[in-house]
């Protein structure tokens, strides 16, 4: 294994969010990884990723647990699954495992077989970025133009120290 594949493979099971490059936007999704790869359940009342069944391939954005930086981009196979095969149920189980707060517990794997998708992304392909091959450029995002101003003190709030200067 070399060592990009080593270090996206460490990478996808520490964390629990990445981003998804897709042909129109990038999106974060939740994310569990089984057997190598991420799976992720989307569309109904779970997150939105728009596109991602259509798309034969996107990119993973995988970010460093302890920093949140960037770490690794690498293309990746869109693969979907269906109910009753025996990669479905496993991602189901994993992504079960992962989730939290569900809003239905112990029945939200029968709600996701029946209003959901779940797929597959596989690593396919040399990493697009990595360390030591970061691209250059500038992603910061322009800040949103807005009107919003705050035009009075900030109210008081107990227990917060005075950030006040002492007079001269």
């Amino acid at each position: 294994m070399r060592r990009v594949d080593a270090l996206v493979d460490e990478a996808g099971k520490a964390s629990a969010v990445l981003w998804v490059r897709l042909p129109e936007q990038t999106r974060p999704a939740w994310y569990a990884w089984v057997d190598g790869g991420v799976v992720v359940v989307h569309e109904g009342d779970e997150q939105q990723l728009p596109g991602l069944r259509d798309a034969a391939r996107v990119e993973l954005v995988l970010r460093s647990k302890d920093k949140g930086s960037l770490l690794v981009v690498v293309p990746a196979r869109v693969v979907a699954l269906e109910p009753g095969t025996p990669a479905y149920e496993a991602a189901v189980a994993a992504l079960h495992a992962a989730r939290q707060s569900a809003p239905d517990g112990e029945a939200q794997p029968a709600r996701w077989a029946a209003t959901s998708l779940v797929t597959r992304l596989e690593p396919d392909g040399p990493a697009v970025e990595a360390p030591g091959s970061y691209d250059t450029a500038d992603r910061r995002a322009v800040p949103v133009q807005t009107e919003a101003t705050t035009l009075h003190r900030l109210p008081l709030v107990l227990g917060r120290r005075s950030r006040r200067r002492p007079r001269l």
